[in-house]
Order: C-alpha cells, then sequence, then structure tokens
C-alpha cells in the first residue's frame, strides 16, 4: 500500500518511451508513482519497480475521473503531476477528419486539462504541488502536415503559461519541458500513417517527401534517448525555483531559436528545403 506521508507523483502515458522513463526516475527520487496508460500489461516492468500502474485512457473522462478516485482515496493526491500522454497526428488539412483532429486535441490539450482539474483541489489544499508538462518543439515551431500536431502543442504551452500565473499564489508551480527528437518510434508511426492517409491524391508528392524525411530525422539512434527528458523532469522536480520552461534533446534548441529571430519567411524556407 502507498502511504499518505510519502511523496507522490502521477506520470501519464508511462507505458513506453518518455513517460515509462520519467517513471522509473521518480521511483529512483524516492516517489511512490502512479503510472498511468491505456495499457496496464506495458507497464509490468514498472509495478516491479514499486510503481502502481493505472489504466487510464486520457480521452475518456470516466477513466481520468476513476483513476483520480482511486488515488485520492488512498494517498489525497499527488505532489507531482507529470503530463506526459500524447501522440502525433500529421497529414493534409484536407485528408484529416474533423472528428480525428478533435481526437487529437482530446488527447493532446483536454485530457490533460480534466486530469489537472481534478487533481488541483488537494495541492491547493496541501499548498504545494509540482506540474510538469511535455509538450515539444513543436509547441514552438511548425512543420510540414503538422497542423492538428503542432495546433495541440502551441495550445498547451499558452494553456500551461496561463495556468502558471493562476495557481501560483497557492504554492503550485507549473513547469513546461520542450523535447526535440526523442528516441520513442514517434517518427516511424507519423511516416506510415502519413503514406497510409495520403500516400495518393493530391497531397501524394509532398506526404511521400515528409514521410522520407522523418523517418531519416528519426532513424536509427538519430534521437535523443528518453532518459535525458527523465534527468530534466528530475532536475526541475527537485528545484526550489524551477525553470518555466526546459528545453532538451536533438534540435530542438537550435529549432526553437530559428523559429524566434529569423522571422516567418526565412523559417518556412528552412522547413520546406528539407523536403527536397
Amino acid at each position: 500500500m502507498f502511504s499518505r506521508g510519502k511523496k507522490t507523483a502521477l506520470v501519464t502515458g508511462a507505458s513506453s518511451g518518455m513517460g515509462k522513463e520519467i517513471a522509473k526516475r521518480l521511483i529512483e527520487d524516492g516517489f511512490q508513482v502512479y503510472a498511468a496508460a491505456r495499457q496496464v500489461e506495458r507497464m509490468d516492468d514498472l509495478a516491479i519497480l514499486g510503481a502502481r500502474p493505472l489504466r487510464m485512457d486520457i480521452s475518456k473522462t470516466e477513466e481520468i475521473e476513476r483513476a483520480v478516485d482511486a488515488i485520492l482515496g488512498e494517498v489525497g493526491g499527488v505532489d507531482v503531476l507529470v503530463n506526459n500522454a500524447g501522440f502525433g497526428l500529421y497529414g493534409p488539412v484536407e485528408d484529416i477528419g474533423i472528428d480525428e483532429a478533435r481526437y487529437q486535441f482530446e488527447v493532446n490539450v483536454f485530457g490533460t486539462a480534466r486530469l489537472t482539474q481534478l487533481l488541483l483541489p488537494a495541492m491547493r489544499k496541501k499548498g504545494a504541488g509540482t506540474i510538469v508538462n511535455i509538450t515539444s518543439m513543436g509547441g514552438k515551431v511548425y512543420t510540414l502536415l503538422g497542423t492538428w500536431y503542432h495546433a495541440t502543442k502551441h495550445a498547451l504551452e499558452g494553456w500551461s503559461d496561463c495556468l502558471r500565473l493562476e495557481v501560483a499564489s497557492f504554492g503550485i508551480r507549473v513547469v513546461i519541458v520542450e523535447p526535440g527528437l526523442i528516441e520513442t518510434g514517434f517518427g516511424d508511426v507519423v511516416a506510415d500513417g502519413l503514406i497510409k492517409r495520403s500516400g495518393s491524391g493530391a497531397y501524394a508528392k509532398l506526404t511521400q517527401a515528409v514521410a522520407r524525411s522523418t523517418k531519416a530525422a528519426y532513424g536509427q539512434g538519430r534521437g535523443t534517448d528518453p532518459g535525458v527528458i527523465a534527468d530534466v523532469v528530475s532536475k526541475a522536480v527537485k528545484a526550489a525555483k524551477p525553470r518555466t520552461r526546459y528545453v532538451a534533446g536533438k534540435y530542438a534548441r537550435p529549432m526553437i531559436i530559428m523559429r524566434k529571430w529569423l522571422g516567418d519567411r526565412m523559417f518556412d524556407r528552412i522547413i520546406t528545403s528539407q523536403m527536397r
């Protein structure tokens, strides 16, 4: 049984990639960790380490509420919430149905928002807590065919900034982590989805180019190990005064700097040149 007297963390999207590594690192740091994901069986290794796996589809309100009720009933709340669950929907705007786009927002924005809403009262009562939102360099830049994905990540950035101001007086910190290219299988999923959806038709040439570029960028060993992001989260959680934002992972810092200082037209040229 978890104890009410011990520091507690909840990590979403913990069945693989960054979420799994973050959960492992927080366990090493002495937290009792609830690990949430749709596929509980993929978190057996975390359970062996001492985590409490929770089934949670972040797009389903009833599953979010069930998981939160279990946490509140057992330990009264969490000290650290890591909102990591998410996925990338890529494709031409014409080819992506609005229901698919809504689902992208449900997972990447609204599920995170609902979970946070439900855990905030206990944090306010305690007068402390840290919320870590894993966004992406994609929340600061844009790429070809990533309309809906980038829209959600830009939204999560703005949502996090406003939330930080709202809860600061209650002793709650809100931290944004902006990963670059991480070895999580993201590239293959995006590229395969692009070809399946739009490999032929009006956007076929562009789609195939983006798919090739994505696979090349995320090729074997070319991304950053997800453990790097776990280290960043650990550092932020431990800090007496964490930064507002942490940027980590391949391409993240240079891409964000280029977007900030080069202007729209030059950045457009840089992005489209990668497709040639």
